[in-house]
């Protein structure tokens, strides 16, 4: 057997700060934490957002824009930043990182998504590290909530396409909870989900922080898009990087949807 491929995926909010502008710490927290795995046998990808939260630090505005264009173009400039970012965090620790910006039509498309398989396996088998995000600049679907519409959801397909062995969501709450965990202090952790039946839909609020698109009701899409590919995945908080070492490990932490 060859090594596992574990796809991780990092969301906005684990990403920068409530000003939109990156919190370098978990950026390099988060960095190191992978190159370890990459150490310990494992084959990683990374899908990321924050290309939006960090063109909007970037170009120092406060509140996220409601137009299309303006998020193509905060996409532009963030993408950019975020990938020297990465090339500068992981190049510290002898990584070698690719950039692969994916659009729905694409990965819909059998050519496409032979040529996007290949390119994977390529990267992978030379021991790259793709880091994938959603094309905003050219594909708004996620930007008007259609098609992948968040990257909670591109992270599922992502881990589809490479025939991953565990996707693991990285978000600002760890794991999912039998009620809101912001609003009701004795909300208790579930360690484990074997079925998503109608039941545990309904634990998952709505939308996330105004820096994302996500909430915990993508997470949930997204592990069900895993389940059904035979992949099993974990929900856990981005805030302690070292989870990413207690799921090598083996340890219960966050929620495992199996």
């Amino acid at each position: 057997m060859g090594e596992e491929i574990w796809v991780i995926k990092v969301g906005t909010s684990t990403l920068t700060y409530e000003n939109g502008r990156v919190n370098l710490r978990r950026m390099e927290e988060l960095c190191r934490a992978l190159s370890d795995l990459r150490n310990a046998g494992k084959r990683l990808v990374l899908v990321s957002s924050g290309a939006i939260g960090v063109g909007m630090g970037k170009l120092g505005l406060q509140s996220r824009p409601a137009e299309t264009e303006k998020k193509q173009a905060l996409a532009a400039v963030g993408q950019c930043e975020l990938m020297f970012l990465y090339d500068k965090f992981f190049g510290e620790y002898n990584q070698t990182v690719a950039q692969v910006l994916l659009t729905a039509g694409v990965v819909h498309d059998d050519r496409g998504r032979r040529n996007v398989q290949n390119t994977f396996r390529e990267l992978l088998d030379m021991g790259a590290i793709p880091i994938v995000n959603e094309n905003d600049t050219v594909e708004t679907s996620e930007l008007e909530g259609q098609n992948f519409g968040d990257n909670d959801t591109l992270s599922a397909v992502v881990a589809g396409l490479v025939e991953a062995d565990f996707l693991v969501i990285l978000t600002d709450i760890d794991g999912l909870y039998d009620r809101d965990p912001r609003r009701y202090p004795d909300a208790k952790r579930i360690p484990r989900v074997e079925e998503i039946t109608p039941e545990i839909e309904a634990l998952a609020g709505g939308a996330g922080s105004d820096r994302g698109t996500g909430g915990m009701a993508t997470k949930l899409r997204a592990a069900r898009m895993a389940k059904e590919k035979g992949i099993p995945c974990a929900v856990v908080s981005g805030g302690d990087m070292g989870n990413l070492y207690r799921l090598l490990d083996k340890e219960p932490v966050g929620t495992l949807f199996v």
